[in-house]
């Protein structure tokens, strides 16, 4: 039966350039219009587009070097060129866009984090194209998402995606750099993402763009814990686009897992940074992973980094392998002191009482 679904799709600067050091604007508007094609279909597309920096490099006289500051400045030069471009080309077919800068500190705030959210669905809701960037005129390395990879798994959490589309340079995850080992062969599709996978991804394809395999497959990695299906595929290749809806899409099929249906859970998958970490024992983390549990102090063996009560950490076995994330109820010198107590036993040991959980099951997420 046909759903019409939101289609987030990710172009890297590589793709927009053609592997050069400027835009390819023919096949600009090739990718436009396959876009435009899946808004006739009734679907909702969401673009995530890098090549600011690119653009602005493109405009620039003078030629300057690849500090932050000098991408900084070449973003706020492009940055204006390449909407207008996509402003241009959108219209040869009817279609209004609208533009989204963002940064980490949008999406760590959760007043913020709504904001965005609702921006993005009220530019859905009026059959506008979303065209998003991460804010490079103005990010640190302290706010910025990192790559446009990342900030476009994150995208499509805000904008409840059903789809997510990464488009690169190379034809998807292969079992080895298909650059240097021409016996590599494609991954058709992950339903499991591990260490051993993780070891396949490479650094940057070029050096036009700031992500690689890597990247992409953080990226897919968030998404698909928030239910997004996450293709990677090569963007050159023939309709690629439309291809990405088909049952034989090209490139690798990240299938998605169950998603949290709690729009808060959403929110820590895809906003704050963590800021420390708490090794649980086994006992704790089979029940969080299978019996749907808070964590206690008695799972605790140790608190890691310095946090305070409120902020986002991460939970880890004795393996050190990542079980979930949550939002503690204790800074990590007070469950230094509790840890392995019974919950009863917190209020003799503290003097106070903020609950008998250090995470509740509400402010949690699986991984």
């Amino acid at each position: 039966m046909y759903r019409a679904q939101v289609i987030v799709v990710k172009l890297g600067t590589s793709v927009l350039t053609g592997g050069t050091d400027k835009l390819d604007k023919a096949h600009m508007v090739e990718l436009v219009r396959q876009c435009c094609e899946l808004k006739k279909q009734g679907h909702r597309v969401v673009m995530v587009s890098s090549g600011a920096v690119a653009a602005g490099r493109e405009q620039l006289i003078k030629p300057c070097g690849r500090s932050v500051i000098d991408k900084q400045m070449l973003a706020a030069i492009g940055q204006g060129q390449l909407i207008h471009i996509w402003q241009s080309l959108f219209a040869l077919y009817g279609v209004s866009v609208g533009q989204m800068l963002l940064t980490r500190a949008d999406l760590e705030d959760r007043d913020r984090y709504l904001n965005a959210r609702d921006t993005l669905t009220a530019l859905l809701n009026h059959d506008v194209v979303p065209i998003i960037n991460e804010n490079d005129a103005v990010a640190t390395s302290e706010i910025k998402v990192g790559d446009n990879d990342n900030l476009s798994a994150l995208v499509a959490i805000l904008a409840n995606a059903d789809k997510l589309l990464l488009l690169t340079d190379q034809e998807g995850l292969f079992t080895s750099d298909p650059r240097s080992n021409e016996n590599a062969q494609l991954i058709d599709e992950v339903s499991h993402i591990d260490d051993e996978l993780r070891l396949l991804a490479g650094g940057s394809g070029t050096n036009l763009g700031t992500g690689g395999m890597a990247t992409k497959l953080q990226a897919a990695d968030i998404a698909r814990r928030s239910g997004v299906e996450v293709v990677i595929a090569k963007g050159s290749g023939q309709n690629v686009i439309l291809s990405c809806m088909t049952e034989q899409l090209p490139g690798t099929r990240f299938f998605k897992l169950t998603a949290p249906k709690d729009g808060r859970k959403k929110w820590l998958l895809a906003g704050p940074k963590s800021s420390g970490q708490i090794v649980i024992d086994n006992g704790a983390t089979l029940a969080i992973q299978h019996q749907g549990a808070s964590l206690l102090a008695k799972g605790v063996r140790v608190a890691k980094g310095a946090f305070n009560r409120g902020e986002l950490v991460d939970l880890v076995d004795l393996n050190s392998q990542l079980v979930a994330r949550g939002i503690v109820r204790f800074n990590h010198q007070e469950i230094e002191q509790i840890k392995g107590c019974h919950s009863k036993e917190i209020i003799s040991v503290l003097g106070f009482d903020c609950g008998s959980a250090i995470i509740h099951r509400d402010d949690l997420v699986l991984f």
